[in-house]
């Protein structure tokens, strides 16, 4: 394995990766992320070999890059959160309604959607990997490494799509499809790890590596349900769904954007709208509109009783002057 001939040149580099990630510099920082994903393969890869003792360095370098993201600047231990967003404030996704119907529950939702959910910490230091906490450290570590996807190369993401591909087929049938040589022992994943996989091959897709990450997916699915994961299938389906029928046409240069559909904001709202006040106004136009139009109706047929009687009456008096005369 290259991992055991080329020991001695790994030893300095993985040294000097986390002197790069102990001093604090974000360009530093995120330079040892980007290796990240190889990392972690390495690792997995020695440990299914059971040739722990190789990857000692290795090893070393993601617990401490696990024990210096798990606290602050003060030492203290990190709590990552998130706000729940309230439908009743605007979003890049919506625009909430200005009927003034609406502004009760809107009042009442504001109040109530300031609540915090903690999806991650505190986490506990730890001294070495064990088969116990192993996908607790990796898994932290992956949503780390998510956390900086915008600025990680194109050969960073190259290879994430691959090595997630690789860790969800060796040792199964498909491994043979894929032609993937080495390793050929099954390598455990949990639930929470693969679902960080799917985060970076989701990014993958819109940023220029459409082939890979399609691939990647497959086999995630794959391996997901030969573990019966319902949280990675369901993740993954619903990327699965969401893609678009063909690959982005853009360069691979820079990062891409999703299209998403803004729904129209308060202003851009037609001024037609119906409510409650135009339909009484409509109903009232309507009735005064019906009643005008059977009171046209009305005297026109005055008007037309009365051309008719001057009508009849005429040709009366012709007629009788005729009989006078003839008398």
């Amino acid at each position: 394995m290259i991992i055991l001939r080329n020991k001695k040149l790994l030893e300095p580099v993985c040294h000097q990766l986390f002197e790069f990630y102990r001093s604090g510099e974000e360009q530093l920082l995120r330079f040892t992320l980007q290796f990240l994903p190889e990392l972690i393969w390495c690792y997995l890869a020695v440990s299914a070999s059971r040739n722990v003792h190789s990857s000692g360095c290795i090893e070393a370098l993601l617990l401490g890059v696990y024990n210096l993201e798990i606290v602050d600047k003060q030492g203290h231990s990190k709590v990552l959160s998130f706000t729940i967003p309230s439908l009743s404030k605007p979003s890049v996704y919506h625009e909430p309604s200005s009927i003034g119907s609406m502004a009760l529950t809107e009042s009442a939702l504001s109040q109530h959607g300031l609540s915090k959910v903690v999806y991650s910490g505190p986490h506990p230091q730890r001294e070495m990997l064990t088969a116990q906490n192993r996908f607790e450290v990796l898994t932290f570590l992956l949503l780390c490494y998510n956390a900086t996807l915008t600025y990680m190369p194109s050969v960073s993401l190259q290879s994430l799509c691959q090595i997630c591909s690789r860790i969800s087929v060796c040792g199964y049938p498909r491994q043979h499809v894929r032609k993937y040589k080495g390793v050929s022992s099954r390598i455990p994943v949990s639930s929470g790890f693969m679902v960080q996989m799917l985060t970076g091959i989701y990014f993958a897709f819109y940023n220029g590596e459409w082939d890979l990450a399609q691939k990647a997916l497959d086999d995630i699915i794959y391996r997901a349900q030969l573990e019966l994961y319902p949280e990675p299938l369901l993740v993954a389906n619903a990327i699965k769904a969401s893609l678009p029928h063909g690959p982005m046409k853009s360069s691979k240069e820079g990062t891409r954007c999703i299209q998403v559909e803004i729904t129209p904001t308060s202003s851009r709202i037609s001024r037609n709208a119906v409510t409650s006040m135009s339909i009484r106004g409509h109903r009232w136009k309507r009735h005064g509109r019906s009643k005008g139009s059977r009171q046209n109706r009305s005297s026109s047929d005055m008007e037309s009783v009365s051309c008719w009687n001057l009508q009849s009456r005429f040709k009366y008096d012709l007629s009788f002057e005729k009989i006078v005369f003839k008398i």
